[in-house]
């Protein structure tokens, strides 16, 4: 179990009192465990500070900007996969129960694929077992990673420390697929509109998500007339 994946959680949740107050803790848990490379350990101790350090309303619009307002940054996995078609309900409930399974409790306005709670069940896991759920995810967290260091924002650290962290680095194909996305303008209105009025984004060979997941699913809720 790695508590870097709980750190790295925080420094990507909504900005607010509490979150500043743990923003330095959190990069010093990353560094003393030192699981991400060095340069990636330091620009998460830029954004650490940065977090303590400014004003929360800014941070606040800033965040909201980014990962609310932005449909090509959003930090709901799912999004990127089934968009906001019928196939995300079913995913979201699998994962769900599998967070349930593994102990982990998710509070009421908390969607299951939002990506700091991601984080904090793959904090619970075997680091190998966590590197490998993260390893299906590895595109979706290299294009998030590319559209925020085009911005130079401080978080692509995070993406950054996540893509270190997978067991499996991003497929070519399936990140140059995301990446042809368009990049929304959240200044642009009509073209939002536009965009979230499209079909669902969908990558890879699996379609329905993480095909690993999946299977820990099917293991915990077995067909009803299997022997």
């Amino acid at each position: 179990m790695a508590t870097t994946y709980r750190a790295l959680a925080l420094l990507l949740r909504y900005p607010t009192h509490e979150v500043q107050a743990a923003a330095r803790d959190a990069a010093a848990i990353i560094e003393a465990e030192g699981l991400v490379p060095a340069p990636i350990r330091r620009a998460l101790a830029r954004l650490a500070a940065g977090l303590a350090a400014d004003d929360l309303y800014d941070l606040q619009e800033r965040y909201v900007w980014l990962f609310d307002r932005t449909r090509s940054l959003s930090l709901n996995l799912y999004e990127h996969v089934h968009g906001e078609s019928r196939e995300r309900g079913p995913a979201m409930v699998g994962l769900k129960e599998l967070y349930t399974h593994h102990g982990l409790v998710l509070a009421a306005t908390e969607l299951p694929d939002h990506l700091p709670v991601f984080l904090e069940f793959l904090s619970v896991l075997p680091a190998a077992e966590a590197a490998s759920l993260l390893g299906e995810a590895s595109h979706v967290i290299a294009a998030l990673g590319e559209r925020l260091h085009k911005r130079q924002s401080p978080y692509r650290a995070v993406f950054g420390a996540l893509s270190a962290l997978a067991d499996d680095p991003a497929d070519a194909e399936a990140l140059a697929a995301l990446l042809r996305e368009p990049d929304d303008d959240p200044d642009d209105l009509a073209a939002l509109d536009r965009l979230w009025g499209e079909t669902a984004v969908r990558f890879g060979p699996a379609e329905m998500g993480c095909p690993k997941a999946e299977a820990l699913v099917a293991a915990i809720n077995p067909p009803a007339n299997a022997a």
